[in-house]
């Protein structure tokens, strides 16, 4: 995709933390910032043209996940969609009861706002997974009481790539009057979703993640779903959140979404050849273990834990050979903490620490899985040479 200052080709590998914007996508928002640079609130043409093409955008949005097009808010991304689904429902519901259920793997966007809520007097159920990361569709259903206003189960983890029961957990939650709500972060794009089929009452998605740009994203809220508002001031996206849109973004962020599923199956196929050709590979390195489902799993994402070392170590010799990757979540990265969902699935705090993710995208090759294969082992090997827990 680029290359570095040496001039060595940069494998990226790290498409669940970001992705380039597609350059279709800039082109398509470059006259927002130019030449239809108008508010969209304003009654004159060029605000006209503005509006026009948030609406265009929002049924772009609608169409990629089956929804109504008037269902479809956009916000700043997928931190804000999070937030705005739990503490909305939450806030406009308490009158009816206090509890949410969500799982010990979800993304901190979803694990914070509920921590904090609890602080309000609001009582949150964080149910295990096994150790695939897989939620128990039994324990959802057991978890329920007369209080529970809100289930909140990420559609794919987005750092072991495991899918979750969403059609099950959605129905259980329709069957007993209890809103649901997906973080489709990591799928959009992955795997079709259908919030129609699927029982969906909320959706979070994030341009950023498949192809778009940075700071936009959307919240799917279902028709009659009781939410308050998360954004206070003027009355844009239908008076539910308030701020003067981002018109460029909005229209890269429809334009980035239209693309990524319009050929989702064959793309999916792909990144899944590609995803078993390094895993397999990577699993030849002994004492190496596979994080999340072997096959209910994003299609684009590879998790490995290498036993006696640390995942940082690994990513800056991986770095030197122009190999970009994570140990997690890109959000998360800075922490020493081991990862909450490689612990939240039973992995040992000094086994979890070793772990890799590798997340594909559009531009791989199987020359560049084949350059990470090369590559990882001789660095497993040289830092466990250097581990004193190796040696023992």
């Amino acid at each position: 995709m680029q290359n570095n200052e040496e001039g060595q080709k940069l494998v990226y590998m790290d498409h669940a933390a970001t992705t380039y914007t597609d350059p279709e996508v800039v082109n398509a928002m470059v006259p927002y910032f130019t030449e239809y640079f108008g508010n969209p609130s304003s009654p004159y043409t060029i605000a006209k043209e503005s509006e026009d093409a948030i609406e265009k955008a929002r049924e772009k949005v609608a169409n990629a996940i089956n929804a109504k097009t008037d269902s479809v808010f956009f916000t700043s991304g997928g931190t804000e969609s999070d937030n705005w689904a739990i503490k909305g429902v939450a806030f406009a519901n308490k009158n009816k009861g206090n509890h949410i259920i969500t799982t010990a793997i979800e993304h901190h966007a979803v694990l914070h706002p509920c921590e904090w809520l609890e602080k309000q007097g609001f009582d949150v159920t964080y149910l295990p997974v096994d150790k695939y990361g897989h939620v128990n569709v039994d324990d959802v259903r057991d978890a329920i009481t007369d209080q529970t206003i809100l289930i909140t189960v990420m559609f794919a983890n987005n750092e072991i790539g495991t899918i979750e029961p969403i059609k099950e957990i959605g129905k259980i939650a329709r069957e007993n009057g209890v809103y649901f709500h997906t973080d489709a972060v990591q799928a959009i794009g992955q795997v079709p979703v259908d919030v129609e089929d699927m029982n969906i009452d909320l959706l979070s998605l994030s341009g950023h993640k498949f192809y778009g740009p940075k700071g936009t994203g959307a919240l799917y809220i279902k028709k009659g779903v009781k939410i308050d508002n998360f954004m206070h001031g003027g009355a844009q996206e239908k008076q539910r959140r308030a701020g003067t849109e981002n018109v460029p973004g909005i229209v890269g962020l429809g334009e980035a979404i239209e693309r990524v599923t319009s050929d989702i199956e064959n793309h999916a196929k792909r990144m899944q050849a590609l995803r078993d050709r390094l895993i397999n590979g990577l699993l030849e390195i002994p004492k190496t273990h596979l994080c999340g489902h072997p096959t209910e799993r994003l299609p684009n994402n590879v998790n490995i834990v290498f036993e006696y070392i640390e995942g940082e170590s690994i990513l800056l010799m991986l770095d030197s050979y122009s190999i970009a990757a994570s140990t997690g979540s890109a959000c998360t990265s800075a922490s020493l903490e081991p990862s909450h969902v490689l612990v939240g699935c039973g992995l040992p705090h000094e086994i979890a620490h070793g772990s890799l993710r590798l997340s594909l995208g559009k531009e791989n090759t199987e020359e560049d899985v084949d350059y990470v294969l090369s590559v990882v082992p001789n660095i497993i090997e040289r830092l466990r040479s250097m581990s004193p827990m190796a040696t023992k």
